[in-house]
């Protein structure tokens, strides 16, 4: 049998190694042994302590730092009764803005203010009122540093363990977030848990020695701070308060640091690093007795005072010709000499060398402030980021993409270098050129990440045309109040209106004309962890191949491939010069040339290429509607309509599956890339039409692009060939002839766990063989005419009452149903106008029966009590489907709600035979196109055996989808949309106020109202619709608490509260506009 050291991993090897050592040293050196304590000893000290620890629920409010926008709670206790100071760690307190309250043992609850976080340490302070606790006798936990030992028996949360090691290296939490350095740790076997952090740890005499910081669930360790530069900051903190007469000040607590960590090696490895003998005489001569090593090296942060001058391996001899061996020794000195030169003198490689180095204030790279801009938080490199990813402090960080870098796929933690092709060193840089750009810009962004440091990559960054967020502001720390301040970051008279392509403001008499392909780069899911317990909602988006994948919401693979193609300007004048008309000119040749070479494709892919478009949509969290599953979708369409000032394309929902989204257009015949409008989304059918402007690709595209020929009549049926043509990745029409199997497949898609729109009420198309369930298009005839569009469905697979899975198909949608819409657009709807390019245009209404059914065969329909008489009439009006009609359900809140039940079958309709989806609908347009005003249809139904006759009324929708929604506290709310009606259920106390989604940090996440439920009451007031809703909370005022009752959507009633903070969540409502064709954001309630 080998050597057990040698049959254990590294890590193991070095940790059985260090206990040895430790065993040594206590040999050498025992330890003053004090008089054991007595479970009596214990219970005093416990009931001393345990007042005075209270229960920290903390909420970061933003994404800053390595801090991910979140609530958790955490420990913390009293240090300062007198002055209201509480202790906890650094990662409690949180590096940016954060809310928090304390919650004492008696359950009373007090708002605290973070007062100070240590840059480094994982320590941090709270402050409070102490008049604020009125029913509770504690007293404050003192602090005693000097009394850990080895082998102290301590108490940690009532948990019992002993002091094992007081020199252990300081943890490492995570790669990419916090970690503490240029320390060591306490560790002991103990078995602390999340929720357990910022607790002390206190020896029976009721003191506490150390700070709870981190735990090694696999091994039952827990890590504590050293207490020494804990009372340091203490000191400095009350003499503050005390040096205040009337309002509290920001506390100033000197930190210095060369920028570089230090890690502490024993004698025998760093003779190993070259220490000469002679030297380690003279170390050990110098200091304390018991000492085991020096500190060493371990990296420099780039651009840092000790950049060029230290270098990892490096042994650390004097400082300031004193010899030094401890951490504290060393910051000791560094901290009370900022902005003086310190005297290094090291030895590396056996070579003596002395270096100056000059003492950098520490707070001065510790970011202080941030810049929100479209939901993403950006701000200088920390320290401890800088130190993580050997970047220099100060470049511009992404700490949270949000949602307009998210869209150019600029992950998280990247630091932006170039925008607009200038040069970004700092924030304030970054802040300077977005004040120059307008709004629909669309700019070149540069940046860099830590994971794949030496490349950069560029892509296109798409300032929001559409109010989808608060104008960029900058948020300053203020530690006088505890909250970060905020302002705007650009003037208003700053903001530029439209743009042309290269984002800057278009003159009145030029088009520009170059353009540029955006590569898309895969955004990284990362999960966050921490040492305090949280309480998260994660959820990822999966990737997929080009052909046979099941997720729609994929992004895109990077491609680096750049291309410069000519393009029109958006909303500028048709004139051109002569070098940009050429230049057209030239790319349309080679566009041709390449489509003359396409001579193997078949005569339906080269008819119908000019009219495939490539969709592109990013929907915004900010307004994340619906029950929307992604951020970003892709998908074919089809061109069905283009003139000189209008075009338009037909695709499927699970494309574009709400108006409220950001649309851009890829052509297939054309390189251009446009932005597209959402004009009409279908209340039932899988289908939206989408709007584009034909000036914005220049006159150039006209005789490429042009609209399919539609034919949607007659029918295809069983064995009809067709084919399928669609576009790949990159934009290359692919086709394949099939054989059509079913041509009235009736869809029955089930409820996905979050409501959102699925197919009902529809037959599609099935084809022998098909590209995979990603592949989307049209299948034509052979002469390139569209019988059908092929078209993606979303679906959710449960595999259990708790665990499911979003799939997605492909099937054929009839054109006709498209056709009768677009003619009444072109010809002028019936309902309310939109504007369109410019114009306004009267959109169609659809007439509807709210009712969802379904088909069974007339051979089950006979066993239900169907007569053979109606089976004969069905038969003969439809001898191919050979089915009726039965009702599933109606949607909450319809004129049939409580006319139609479960299981009715449908017969006829105003006395005519039924046995399709299509023959209700076409009864419904029957209704519009009569001269009387009748909006009721006669059903002929069999329920439970018996036949009757029902009059039941049908409703008019618009294609314009969910318009407003209103953000209260970081919830979303908007009116049901009809996949949350087609369950069946609205409460009764009122059902306009449904919760769609919640947003991460705000009190919604906090106090824990989270979607799928209706809020039917504000303080007693009844809240039927978002107007009387909006009304309630316009009274409500900052920091109150708000009594709210709720209603599930599986209709349990609840009651909560929920305290209002309209300093970093103001109320704001989204509504879209139809006389511009924008989306508004309206303030409804702010701090003034």
């Amino acid at each position: 049998m080998g050597d057990p050291l040698e049959r254990l991993g590294s890590e193991a090897s070095m940790a059985t190694e260090t206990i040895i050592k430790s065993d040594l040293c206590l040999e050498i050196d025992p330890p003053i042994t004090e008089t054991v304590a007595t479970a009596e000893d214990w219970r005093r000290a416990l009931s001393k302590v345990v007042p005075a620890v209270v229960v920290l629920r903390t909420t970061a409010c933003r994404a800053f730092d390595t801090v991910s926008a979140g609530a958790s709670y955490a420990t913390g206790f009293i240090v300062d009764k007198r002055r209201g100071i509480i202790l906890t760690n650094r990662h409690v307190v949180k590096p940016g803005p954060v809310v928090a309250e304390a919650m004492f043992v008696n359950r009373e609850e007090i708002p605290i203010y973070p007062v100070y976080r240590d840059p480094v340490h994982d320590f941090g302070f709270f402050s409070y009122d102490p008049s604020a606790v009125q029913f509770l006798s504690y007293e404050e936990i003192p602090l005693a540093p000097e009394a850990a030992s080895v082998g102290l028996e301590i108490r940690v949360s009532i948990l019992a363990g002993t002091l094992a090691r007081l020199d252990r290296d300081a943890p490492h939490y995570k790669k990419d977030g916090y970690n503490d350095f240029n320390t060591f740790y306490m560790q002991a076997a103990s078995g602390t848990k999340g929720g357990s952090s910022g607790s002390p740890v206190i020896d029976w005499q009721g003191r506490a020695i150390a700070l709870n910081a981190g735990s090694k669930s696999s091994s039952a360790s827990a890590f504590f701070l050293p207490l020494q530069r804990v009372v340091r900051a203490l000191s400095f903190l009350q003499k503050s308060i005390d040096s205040c007469t009337d309002k509290p000040k920001a506390v100033h607590i000197p930190r210095g640091t060369l920028q570089m960590t230090f890690l502490h090696k024993g004698f025998d490895e760093i003779r190993r690093l070259g220490l000469r003998s002679e030297t380690e005489q003279v170390v050990r001569h110098a200091s304390p007795p018991g000492e085991t090593g020096m500190l060493v090296v371990d990296s420099v942060v780039p651009n840092g005072p000790a950049d060029k001058h230290l270098e990892p391996g490096d042994v650390l001899i004097r400082v300031n010709g004193t010899v030094l061996t401890q951490f504290l020794d060393l910051e000791n000195l560094i901290d009370d000499g900022v902005g003086q030169i310190v005297e290094l003198e090291i030895e590396r490689g056996g070579q003596p060398i002395t270096v100056s180095v000059s003492v950098q204030d520490l707070h001065s790279i510790t970011p202080d402030h941030f810049l929100e801009v479209s939901g993403a938080v950006i701000h200088p490199l920390s320290y401890q980021q800088a130190r993580n990813f050997r970047f220099p402090c100060g470049l511009a960080y992404v700490a949270d993409p949000g949602y307009m870098l998210f869209r150019a796929g600029v992950p998280r933690h990247a630091i932006i270098k170039k925008v607009a092709n200038e040069d970004i060193s700092c924030l304030a840089d970054l802040i300077s050129v977005l004040s120059k750009l307008s709004s629909g810009a669309r700019v070149p962004l540069e940046y860099m990440s830590h994971t794949d440091r030496h490349r950069k990559k560029s892509v296109l960054v798409t300032i929001d045309r559409h109010e989808w967020y608060a104008p960029p502001q900058l948020y300053t720390r203020n530690d006088s109040s505890g909250l970060w301040d905020v302002k705007p970051a650009i003037e208003p008279a700053a903001v530029l209106p439209s743009v042309g392509n290269n984002g800057l403001p278009m003159c009145q008499n030029t088009t520009l004309c170059h353009h540029d392909t955006e590569p898309i780069h895969e955004v990284d899911v990362r999960g966050v962890t921490d040492t305090v317990a949280t309480t998260e909602a994660s959820s990822g988006d999966s990737s997929q191949n080009d052909f046979g994948s099941e997720a729609k919401k994929q992004r895109v693979e990077d491609d680096s491939s750049d291309g410069t193609v000519a393009n029109g300007s958006l909303y500028g004048s048709e004139l051109r010069s002569d070098d940009a008309m050429a230049t057209d000119n030239l790319v349309l040749r080679d566009y041709e040339s390449a489509t003359a070479l396409s001579a193997n494709a078949s005569l339906a892919e080269r008819a119908i290429e000019p009219a495939l478009v490539m969709f592109e949509v990013h929907v915004p969290p900010s307004c994340s509607l619906d029950g929307v599953h992604s951020q970003h979708f892709f998908g074919t369409g089809i061109i069905i309509y283009h003139s000189s000032n209008m075009g338009l394309a037909v695709v499927d929902k699970n494309t574009v599956a709400i108006s409220a989204s950001d649309v851009m257009l890829s052509f297939a015949a054309f390189p251009v890339e446009i932005p597209g409008e959402v004009v009409f989304l279908h209340p039932v059918h899988n289908y939206a039409l989408i709007a584009y402007n034909p000036s914005a690709m220049g006159p150039a595209s006209a005789s490429v692009i042009r609209a399919a020929e539609l034919l949607p009549e007659p029918a295809l049926q069983r064995g009809d060939s067709v084919y399928l043509v669609g576009l790949s990745r990159n934009l290359q029409a692919t086709s394949r002839k099939s054989i059509v199997t079913n041509p009235c497949a009736a869809l029955n898609i089930g409820s996905a766990d979050s409501p959102r729109y699925r197919a009902t009420n529809m037959e599609v198309i099935e084809l022998d063989t098909d590209f995979g369930s990603s592949f989307s298009g049209a299948l034509t005839d052979e002469k390139g005419r569209i019988r059908a569009i092929w078209g993606s469905f979303s679906t959710q697979v449960k595999y259990s009452s708790t665990s499911s899975e979003d799939h997605q198909f492909v099937r054929g949608i009839p054109i006709y149903a498209i056709s009768q819409v677009l003619e009444k657009i072109i010809t002028g709807g019936n309902g309310p106008s939109l504007l369109i390019n410019g114009v306004k245009r009267p959109m169609p209404l659809v007439r509807i029966l709210e009712v969802e059914l379904y088909p069974t065969l007339l051979s089950k329909a006979r066993s239900f009590g169907l007569s053979d008489e109606w089976i004969q009439i069905l038969v003969k009006k439809d001898p191919v489907r050979r089915q009726v009609l039965r009702v599933k359900g109606c949607l909450a809140g319809s004129k049939a709600e409580n006319l139609l039940e479960q299981g009715d079958m449908v017969l006829a309709v105003n006395k005519m035979p039924v046995t399709c989806f299509n023959d209700i609908e076409a009864a419904c347009r029957t209704l519009d196109s009569g001269s009387h005003s009748d909006e009721n249809l006669n059903l002929t139904i069999l329920r439970q055996g018996q036949e009757m006759e029902l009059v039941v009324g049908t409703d008019k929708r618009d294609g314009n989808g969910t318009t407003r929604t209103i953000n209260w506290c970081g919830c979303v709310v908007q009116d049901p949309n009809p996949a949350v009606r087609a369950l069946g259920f609205l409460p009764e106390e009122g059902h306009g106020v449904y919760v769609t989604r919640w947003c991460h940090g705000s009190p919604a996440h906090r106090y824990g109202l989270y979607a799928l439920q209706w809020i039917v009451e504000v303080n007693g007031k009844k809240t039927p619709d978002l107007n009387a809703f909006a009304d309630a909370t316009k009274e409500l005022e900052h920091g109150q608490f708000v009594r709210l009752r709720t209603v599930h959507l599986n209709g349990k009633p609840r009651v909560l509260s929920l305290k209002q903070d309209l300093h970093y969540w103001p109320t704001w409502e989204l509504m879209f506009d139809p006389e511009t064709a924008l989306w508004r954001r309206n303030i409804l309630k702010a701090l003034k």
